[in-house]
């Protein structure tokens, strides 16, 4: 019986190749810009064929994930306010299996105590235009978005004096989530929480 690879190795296997694509040791040849070969001819497309050649091979990756049912999801910790918090999240270049879409559900209510714990005294905003426009809001808003939404992760950029947690709220493939590529299947709103005075960055 061949060995199946865990999820961290495929996660370093696509590092590498991404890796190579970027260096253009692979590249999808039979790309064209236009679809016309006169004018394909007078255009750049190696970046092109770097960008193809990766998403092929992610897509490989993805169909050996579902095959051998190989998780994608890593556990984060993330530390505020001296509180700190273990949870899943699928790892952005992999998909979530069904099992991964129970897991996320699951640890849904701790993450959103976590946020709301750490939150208390912060700015509250909601992201939308592709996270260009902010609109404040307040935690019943927050409440209200938790009850039609299924899973919950976390980010926060944070300096000597700047803290900015986002916490993503989503329904569906986090994978078609976090790139609008699936809606209404798919989709996630994100809530942005600032210290008072200050406007979200991320």
């Amino acid at each position: 019986m061949s060995k199946v690879y865990t999820t961290e190795e495929l996660i370093q296997i696509l590092a590498a190749e991404r890796q190579a694509c970027l260096k253009g040791n692979r590249l999808k040849l039979e790309i064209t810009v236009s679809g016309n070969p006169v004018i394909d001819q007078f255009i750049r497309t190696d970046g092109l064929q770097k960008f193809s050649a990766y998403q092929d091979f992610k897509a490989a990756i993805h169909d050996y994930q579902q095959e051998n049912q190989v998780s994608g999801v890593v556990w984060r910790e993330m530390i505020v306010k001296g509180k700190n918090l273990r949870y899943p999240a699928v790892d952005t270049e992999l998909i979530a299996l069904t099992s991964d879409l129970e897991i996320l559900k699951s640890a849904k209510n701790s993450i959103l105590e976590f946020w709301y714990e750490v939150t208390a005294e912060m700015d509250l905003y909601l992201s939308f235009n592709n996270s260009k426009q902010y609109q404040q809001i307040n935690k019943p808003d927050v409440e209200r978005i938790a009850q039609i939404t299924e899973w919950a992760s976390l980010w926060k950029w944070e300096n000597s004096s700047f803290l900015e947690i986002v916490l993503q709220m989503g329904w569906g493939k986090p994978e078609e989530a976090n790139y609008k590529r699936g809606r209404p299947r798919s989709g996630s709103e994100y809530i942005h929480a600032v210290n008072p005075g200050n406007r979200p960055i991320g």
